[in-house]
């Protein structure tokens, strides 16, 4: 797999214009604009927006219809790859490398959207309405991209790439509602893998169960596991862990014949300390207090 630290190494590799700017780079999209039938990561935070004629894109590992345009964001580092996909006319590229973000506000505030942690199945798929607000902004950046720059262009730039990321948020949050369906059998599969790991004993033997191995169990990115999460249940993914536990602790707890220690391996924790804390956190009362309430 091959890094590129530079855009005119991606670009020429790729084929593509020699970049504007060494750190900030357009590429508009034709129906044969790929990311490469290949594997390769950047130094640069990546927002593309394309349109689907063929291929499959995937919303969670579901097939999703792509009638829409569907923008996708990767970060730093992050593996990027699509294969077998055939575009629409239109699309584009913005490609960010992290030094070009320097001494600016987004520079922090970039790291804060969890969808550039989504893997790329899990675009935002726009409505009609949307696609003319993300291609307004497109517009203005390329402007900004082609004209001869001063000193005010970054600023201008950057912050219209802000402005889409702030609509992105507010578009996955729609998408997200008009998935309820879908969300929902989430949260079932959720809780059920999240059972699975209590019953098979895993507790004892791997601990307390992280939200990477059971988003991998459910074929999405842990960041976007979390997020559908929180909108369905008002919960993030460790949330919902700690309530399930603490709802089975409350159970054994109940059955009075075991010990607070005993109840914390059990159910996984590496010392009782943490468990009692975690659960008066849960329920304003420490372990042997809820068991004193039962008497």
């Amino acid at each position: 797999m091959k890094h590129y630290k530079t855009l005119s190494e991606l670009h020429r590799d790729n084929g593509w214009p020699a970049p504007q700017n060494p750190l900030f780079s357009i590429v508009g999209c034709q129906s044969a604009c790929p990311l490469g039938n290949r594997e390769y990561t950047t130094d640069s935070y990546m927002i593309a927006f394309k349109k689907i004629k063929s291929g499959t894109i995937m919303y969670g590992k579901t097939p999703y219809d792509h009638d829409n345009g569907s923008m996708f964001f990767t970060k730093p580092r992050q593996i990027i790859e699509m294969k077998d996909l055939e575009l629409e006319e239109q699309g584009f590229m913005l490609f960010i490398h992290e030094d070009y973000l320097y001494r600016n506000e987004l520079y922090s505030i970039i790291q804060q959207y969890a969808f550039f942690d989504y893997e790329t199945n899990e675009a935002i798929h726009l409505s009609p309405a949307e696609e003319l607000i993300v291609w307004e902004l497109y517009n203005k950046i390329n402007i900004e991209y082609l004209t001869n720059p001063d000193e005010f262009t970054r600023e201008i730039i950057l912050s219209h790439v802000a402005s889409i990321l702030k609509y992105v948020q507010r578009f996955y949050k729609r998408q997200f509602i008009d998935r309820k369906q879908l969300s929902g059998r989430i949260v079932s599969k959720f809780n059920a893998a999240l059972k699975q790991h209590l019953n098979n004993g895993k507790l004892k033997e791997d601990g307390l169960p992280s939200v990477t191995s059971l988003a991998s169990q459910l074929l999405l990115s842990p960041r976007y596991l979390s997020d559908l999460l929180k909108q369905e249940t008002g919960k993030t993914a460790m949330e919902l862990i700690h309530v399930y536990l603490i709802t089975e602790a409350k159970n054994l707890l109940r059955s009075g014949d075991k010990g607070i220690a005993e109840i914390a391996f059990q159910l996984g924790f590496e010392n009782a300390s943490y468990f009692s804390r975690l659960f008066k956190k849960q329920t304003g009362l420490r372990p042997l207090d809820f068991k004193h309430t039962l008497n």
